[in-house]
């Protein structure tokens, strides 16, 4: 990891592909991750970590499925949102997005259960910045 600061928004200029997290530092056992998102995620479950995001651009949207019900979180550009643990979830963002993810190092983006992997969802644990 870099011992200098780290410029999200040249971090984001240094890929494209979309659903596909860069990580930018690891904080003790934690990646920071960065990505660009549009469309559709995959309905997914974490089933022993929480999910952090922070939306540096755009909006996105979670879909929960909870106890009580299906809801659908808004989090527009500034706003931060963690998804429980367990807490089956599917993000989209119909505009795009830039986002901010923290979470254990190792996490996979697609949980430990998921629905079936679309191929603009990159199943990974998140890319070195610059690859």
């Amino acid at each position: 990891m870099s011992s200098e600061p780290i410029p999200l928004g040249k971090a984001l200029a240094s890929f494209d592909a979309l659903w596909s997290p860069r990580i930018v530092t690891r904080v003790n056992d934690y990646d920071v991750r960065v990505a660009k998102v549009a469309g559709e995620h995959v309905w997914h479950v974490h089933d022993d970590t929480d999910e952090f995001f922070l939306v540096l651009d755009g909006e996105l949207h979670i879909s929960l499925r909870e106890p009580d019900g299906e809801r659908t979180v808004l989090l527009p550009q500034g706003a931060i949102f963690t998804v429980p643990r367990g807490t089956e979830h599917k993000p989209f963002a119909p505009s795009g997005a830039a986002i901010l993810m923290f979470e254990p190092a190792g996490t996979p983006t697609v949980g430990d259960r998921h629905d079936e992997i679309p191929d603009h969802v990159d199943s990974t644990t998140g890319h070195a910045l610059g690859t």
